[in-house]
């Protein structure tokens, strides 16, 4: 991902989240307020079949042409997602929403999780949702972050 892109994301992020209040949520209601939104349930339940490690669950959420990116990832396609990166879900204890703006057909989450032995993680994500699906999904993390096979 080039990082013009990376900074104008973030810049947008920073931008949804300091504006829109109705949609920011920090209470401890987060996950339900998540799920009250029109695209809120996909998203909530993509981060419930990673913590129940249920790849056909996550499936369900998927569109055809999904991509997959991160810091180390350049929007990679559902198989390359399933070789690569769901093996970290076998490790995933759980997920709590910290904040989230929702604008339309898109929308930032920013989640704190826990791996079974207890480190955390903390993610930035952006979601792109189409016909009741996840189209793209980009995950931002940065040095020093801890992954779900991190300290077993």
């Amino acid at each position: 991902m080039k990082m013009t892109t990376l900074f104008g994301r973030i810049l947008m992020v920073w931008t949804i989240l300091s504006c829109q209040e109705g949609f920011a949520q920090s209470s401890s209601g987060q996950a339900v307020a998540l799920q009250n939104t029109p695209n809120g349930k996909i998203i909530y339940a993509w981060y419930t079949a990673w913590s129940k490690n249920d790849w056909n669950s996550l499936e369900q959420v998927l569109a055809t042409g999904f991509t997959f990116s991160s810091p180390v990832d350049d929007h990679i396609n559902v198989k390359v997602v399933k070789e690569r990166c769901w093996p970290n879900a076998s490790n995933i204890d759980r997920f709590e929403i910290e904040k989230f703006a929702v604008n339309g057909d898109e929308a930032f989450v920013i989640s704190k999780g826990w791996n079974k032995a207890g480190k955390l993680l903390r993610n930035t994500d952006y979601f792109r949702i189409k016909d009741g699906k996840i189209q793209a999904y980009e995950c931002f993390f940065g040095p020093g972050i801890n992954f779900p096979n991190s300290g077993k």
